[in-house]
C-alpha cells in the first residue's frame, strides 16, 4: 500500500523543528506506518506544548496537511466556524484525494467533516477508528451519532472498516470488533495471583477529573476499612480533583491508607499491576477503557461502572465485579469477592487468560490485514 492519509481532531505537535504525537497515540501509529510506504496526518498542528504527554514521532511522514481547529458547542461558535468548516472540507477532499487509503480517527468535529467527505470517494480503501462508545443505547452527543450513522450507512459509505470496541448487536458490515494492545506476547510472564489474607491491594489508574470519579473509589475503601478490611488504594494519575481527594483523606483519617502516587513511568504502574488485588475505575465514559485490559493482563480484578463495552470485556461479572454506583451495593458485592478466596481467584485468572489474548503481536496482524484489503 502505497500512501495512508490520517485524518483526525488529534493534533500533530511541532517544537523546535520535531514533530511530536500523543503517546499512546504515536505508538499506535508506528503499526500503521509500518505497512505503508507513506503516511501523511491532516490534522490541527500546535506550535506550544499544551501538556498533553507527547513524544517524538518515530516514523517518516510526509509533511502535515494542517486543518483549522473549532467548535460548535454554542450557536455563536458554530456560525463562526463555517469558514473554518468549509475550507477544512476541502482541504480534506484533496487529502483523500491523494490517498490510496484514507483513516479517519474518531469521534471528533474533524472525524465528522471527514465522514462526510469520504462519501466522495466510494471506491477507496477506507478504515476508521472509533475509539468512543459505540453502544448504540447509550447517550451521546449528537455529532458522535451521525458520525456512527455515517459510517455505518452502506449506502453512503462504501469500501469501509469501522473499528469499534465490543460486539454489539444489529450492526451493518461496515463494522468490525476490534481492540487495542499494550502488552506483547513475550511480555506473558507466569504471574502468581495475590493473596487475600494479607494487606489487600486496590489502585485507580487515571485522570483525577469528575469523569473518572476518583473519589467513589475512596468512599469505597473507607467502607471497606470501617468493615474490618486491611487496605491499602494508590492513585496512579492526577488531576483537578487532587486536593479533594487529598482532603478525603486527612478528613477520613485515611492517611498511609489512602495515597495519591500521581503520574508514573509504564514500569512503574506495570509493577503497581503486579502487587495489587484489584482495580478500582468508576469512569463515567470509556472506548476501551486500556487500563482495565492492562489490569487483567497482571492478574488484578478490574470493579468498572458497565459502560461501553465494559460488560464484553468483563463477561458480565465473570472477569472483575460491575458497579452500580450504590454505595451499600458495591461494598457488599467486593465483601462477597473479599470472602470467597476460590471466586477472586477464578475472576481473577479468567481475565488473565483473555486479556492476554489481546496483544501488540495479534494488533499489528490485524492492522496489516486492514492495508491489505
Amino acid at each position: 500500500m502505497k500512501k495512508l492519509v490520517v485524518v483526525s481532531s488529534a493534533p500533530l505537535v511541532y517544537i523546535d523543528k520535531q514533530w511530536f504525537l500523543y503517546g499512546p497515540y504515536e505508538k499506535e501509529m508506528q503499526l500503521w506506518a509500518k505497512y505503508a510506504n507513506e503516511i501523511q496526518f491532516c490534522c490541527p498542528v500546535w506550535k506550544v506544548d499544551k501538556k498533553l504527554l507527547i513524544t517524538n514521532v518515530s516514523f517518516p511522514m510526509l509533511p502535515a496537511i494542517e486543518l483549522r481547529e473549532f467548535d460548535v458547542l454554542t450557536l455563536k461558535n458554530a456560525l463562526s466556524a463555517i469558514p473554518s468548516i468549509l475550507q477544512n472540507a476541502v482541504t480534506i477532499y484533496r487529502a483523500m484525494k491523494s490517498a490510496d487509503h484514507i483513516h479517519l480517527r474518531c469521534p471528533g468535529n474533524m472525524a465528522l467533516l471527514a465522514s462526510v467527505v469520504q462519501i466522495a470517494f466510494p471506491k477507496k480503501k477506507k478504515t476508521a477508528k472509533y475509539a468512543g462508545n459505540w453502544d448504540p443505547n447509550s447517550k451521546q452527543p449528537l455529532s458522535y451519532r451521525l458520525q456512527k450513522w455515517i459510517l455505518s450507512n452502506t449506502i453512503l459509505t462504501k469500501n469501509m472498516q469501522v473499528l469499534v470496541y465490543g460486539e454489539w448487536p444489529n450492526q451493518t458490515k461496515n463494522i468490525k470488533s476490534f481492540f487495542t494492545a499494550t502488552y506483547s506476547d513475550s511480555d506473558k510472564k507466569e504471574i502468581k495471583i495475590r493473596s487475600l489474607t494479607d494487606k489487600i491491594r486496590f489502585l485507580f489508574v487515571g485522570m483525577l477529573s469528575e469523569g473518572k470519579q476518583p473519589l467513589y473509589a475512596a468512599q469505597l475503601i473507607k467502607a471497606l476499612i470501617v468493615n474490618g478490611y486491611t487496605i491499602q488504594l494508590d492513585y496512579y494519575g492526577d488531576g483537578k480533583m487532587h486536593n479533594e481527594i487529598e482532603k478525603f483523606i486527612i478528613d477520613e483519617d485515611l492517611k498511609g491508607k489512602i495515597i495519591i502516587q500521581g503520574n508514573q513511568s509504564k514500569e512503574t504502574l506495570e509493577k503497581a499491576y503486579q502487587v495489587s488485588n484489584f482495580l478500582v475505575l468508576p469512569s463515567k465514559s470509556e472506548g476501551w477503557p486500556k487500563v482495565v485490559a492492562e489490569a487483567m493482563f497482571w492478574g488484578c480484578v478490574p470493579i468498572v461502572i458497565p459502560v461501553s463495552c465494559v460488560p464484553y470485556m468483563l463477561d458480565y461479572g465473570n472477569r472483575g465485579i460491575v458497579l452500580q454506583m450504590n454505595l451499600e451495593y458495591d461494598t457488599k458485592q467486593i465483601e462477597k469477592v473479599l470472602q470467597d478466596t476460590s471466586c477472586y481467584t477464578k475472576m481473577a485468572l479468567n481475565g488473565m487468560e483473555w486479556s492476554r489474548e489481546f496483544t501488540t503481536d495479534k494488533f499489528q496482524k490485524e492492522i496489516k490485514k486492514l492495508l491489505s484489503i
